[in-house]
């Protein structure tokens, strides 16, 4: 089993920034592929940002360019870099954890993007 527990959210003016942390804990493979979900209200769960445990990323072409994901393994923790917001960003962001072909979420982290 695997717990994830996300942090950063909160309430942020459009062109600001914030950093989303995922923070996992229990059995963790060194293989593993991580990915940061958001879903704003009345819209499907989507994938903005992912990485591998060897490093690997990629990215919604909708974040390209100001959203950076990164992982510290020693702190088993995956960052979201969110840079430039803008209120389309505006959702609840998730982190997601596979490994073995099991899948685990967080509980979610609320970003607010607004003047």
């Amino acid at each position: 089993q695997v717990q994830l527990v996300e942090s950063g959210g909160g309430l942020v003016q459009p062109g600001g920034s914030l950093r989303l942390s995922c923070a996992a804990s229990g059995s963790i493979s060194s293989i593993y592929v991580v990915g940061w979900y958001r879903q704003a209200p009345g819209k499907q769960r989507e994938l903005v940002a992912g990485i591998t445990s060897s490093g690997n990323t990629n990215y919604a072409d909708s974040v390209k360019g100001r959203f950076t994901i990164s992982r510290d393994n020693a702190k088993n923790t995956v960052y979201l870099q969110m840079n430039s917001l803008k209120p389309e960003d505006a959702a609840v962001y998730y982190c997601n954890h596979q490994q073995y072909r099991r899948s685990y979420w967080g509980q979610g982290t609320q970003v607010t993007v607004s003047s």
